[in-house]
């Protein structure tokens, strides 16, 4: 009921325009959201860093209506690239192909991702290409199977809740392109995903397994420590090198779990968010887990 009734006003016009210009907002929403501005992300990275720990930057916002709009988003991407280069930064770039005007041309959402290919190559980093809901799958994998055999720098998210994915990730380890695994979190109908939670976990651990077995440097995206334990294992008890695979967490979520990971040796990437459109993102990790409401009720009480 929680989670719905934040999802819920997520997609509130006023109550967002009233919460971005709350002043105490910024107070809370910078636990996971590591600023307005590119320059404030990149010093979260830098930090991130010197605490061996990889880092994703994610420019929040995805839909948008004109080739314009989608070039812009491009330009931010790329000036992004250029400061994980000039900085010898381990992060990558996290794109929504939303963003980048799928809903509007293919051919210029497919150019908007050769430039930050490009740049990427030369920066040293990789593309992360997000998943959205069922109706862009298809196009998502094969602009990302495109564009991994183009450049190799590419890396594509897959959900573990759908019932292609199995199929998916065989297809995607046929072609080399590397796999960040998730759950999902759309709304999605019983006939694109699998409805019952435990069984999307059952079908993420047989998913993580074949990534861990087959495929290309997989990415085990989750919080569950149950899930993490199960991976760390399976991949001691094949020989797994911790130098083929990475977990990855949100930024500000689970920071007790991530030590555990630094310390015990493995590889761990966090996405780091930031952009003025944090208001829907920072809703959704209230729904995720009641501790991150009581984070925010603290620090407003303080």
């Amino acid at each position: 009921m929680m989670r719905g009734l934040f999802l819920y006003l997520s997609k509130r016009p006023a109550l967002r325009r009233w919460m971005e210009a709350w002043p105490p907002s910024h107070k809370v929403t910078r636990r996971f959201v590591a600023g307005d501005t590119l320059e404030e992300a990149l010093a979260v990275c830098e930090r991130l860093q010197s605490e061996k720990v990889f880092s994703t930057l994610d420019h929040l916002g995805e839909n948008v209506s004109t080739v314009a709009e989608a070039s812009a988003s491009c330009d931010a991407y790329v000036s992004a690239l250029e400061q994980i280069g000039d900085r010898h930064l381990s992060s990558t770039i996290a794109i929504k192909l939303t963003q980048f005007g799928l809903d509007l041309s293919q051919e210029a959402c497919l150019e908007n991702v050769r430039r930050l290919e490009a740049k990427a190559k030369t920066a040293g980093s990789r593309v992360e290409i997000d998943m959205e809901s069922s109706v862009y799958t298809e196009r998502t994998l094969a602009m990302a199977i495109q564009a991994g055999s183009e450049c190799g720098c590419v890396r594509v998210c897959v959900q573990a809740y759908l019932h292609r994915s199995a199929a998916d990730i065989e297809r995607l380890n046929t072609a080399a392109v590397p796999v960040r695994l998730v759950k999902g979190a759309y709304r999605e109908p019983a006939s694109a995903a699998i409805p019952r939670k435990q069984d999307v976990d059952a079908n993420y651990v047989a998913l993580m397994k074949t990534l861990l077995d087959h495929g290309v440097y997989p990415a085990i995206a989750t919080h569950d420590e149950r899930i993490i334990l199960e991976a760390i294992e399976y991949v001691q008890g094949r020989s797994i090198p911790q130098d083929s695979f990475e977990f990855q967490m949100l930024y500000g979520i689970r920071r007790d779990l991530q030590r555990k990971l630094i310390d015990a040796g493995f590889r761990l990437r966090l996405y780091v968010p930031y952009g003025t459109e944090w208001y829907p993102y920072f809703m959704r990790r209230l729904a995720e887990r009641p501790a991150n409401l009581w984070f925010v009720v603290r620090n407003l009480l303080k």
